[in-house]
């Protein structure tokens, strides 16, 4: 399925500049926002006590609040709608009170006369647990992006790696502030999610990055700009059919999949737009104002082949005793 012609060059960057402020306005944002609001921690970091209450009627959540107050277990939880408006999830912060109680039956004793539900769910995480998943999950992040920052640098002629690398990191800040303005719960599976954007996004910039190699070196093209639209002109057919799907699937997890996917579906969500968004308008744009010169690289590449063939002959020579 072609949706770009082949044979057809668009002009990706022709409007690059406007593209490039938009990110810029929005990286930033993404920051302030996350400065000024702060994550929703979930129980897996923060430690806790969850409940999904499920009624067979709206959820008198001001009765359930009520009755909450009266157990030292519930002192300082909260209550919220999840899914829909006949569901509630009770959090709660961890205590070693909890720890003595089967908290579903507690739930049900504190919750009688508020009408007719059932306990759909009790998860606990510990305060120790819980910062054990915050670093371990948090160093996974960190360590992948440095791994992936190293492997760029050694492929790529520097600018290159540069403009990848700031690519990466302004994927995952919008995403970070899109996380902290909608209050979606940071847990084990949004770093999941963060990892996977990790991924994604390097790899679409990377194919963009491989043609535009390929194509300065056999090409007599030495317009770096529209070197740059050919590149992204014949892989953007691939990308958008890639990009399509995995989004159409994450989309079906967000949808489907209820409030406890949304932790995952919708960082990945954002992440598969701003990826594939930013390997075009970002990382290409981002080489072409590092000043990268198609001549100058040219001659590198010339003069690695000649020394890589005149230590061939001298080997040759010398294998067979001539030298």
């Amino acid at each position: 399925m072609e949706l770009f012609k082949e044979d057809k060059v668009y002009n990706f960057l022709g409007k690059g500049k406007i593209f490039f402020v938009a990110s810029f306005v929005l990286f930033f944002l993404a920051i302030a926002i996350v400065a000024i609001k702060g994550f929703s921690f979930g129980i897996d970091f923060t430690g806790g006590t969850v409940v999904q209450v499920k009624y067979t009627q709206d959820a008198p959540i001001d009765k359930i609040r009520e009755s909450l107050k009266k157990s030292e277990l519930f002192e300082h939880a909260s209550v919220s709608e999840f899914g829909s408006s006949q569901e509630v999830v009770i959090k709660t912060p961890s205590s070693t009170v909890a720890l003595g109680h089967d908290i579903g039956d507690t739930t049900k004793e504190i919750l009688k006369g508020t009408g007719d539900f059932e306990i759909r769910r009790v998860d606990m995480v510990g305060p120790k647990v819980g910062d054990e998943l915050r670093v371990k999950g948090l160093s996974a992040f960190f360590l992948t992006l440095l791994a992936i920052m190293a492997t760029v640098t050694f492929r790529y002629e520097w600018r290159f790696a540069l403009a990848a690398i700031i690519a990466i990191v302004h994927d995952i800040v919008i995403t970070f502030g899109f996380v902290a303005y909608f209050e979606v719960d940071f847990n084990i599976e949004s770093i999941a999610a963060l990892l996977m954007i990790l991924g994604y996004s390097i790899h679409d910039t990377i194919i963009v990055y491989d043609r535009v190699r390929e194509h300065i070196e056999e090409s007599k093209e030495t317009d770096f700009v529209m070197i740059i639209n050919e590149a992204v002109s014949r892989t953007q057919s691939r990308t958008t059919l890639t990009s399509l799907t995995v989004f159409f699937v994450v989309l079906t997890l967000f949808v489907f999949g209820g409030d406890i996917m949304l932790g995952f579906s919708f960082p990945m969500l954002i992440g598969v737009i701003v990826g594939t968004y930013s390997s075009i308008f970002v990382a290409a744009q981002l080489v072409v104002w590092t000043g990268f010169s198609v001549a100058d690289y040219r001659q590198r590449m010339a003069e690695k082949v000649k020394n890589r063939a005149e230590k061939e002959k001298m080997r040759a020579q010398y294998e067979s005793g001539v030298m």
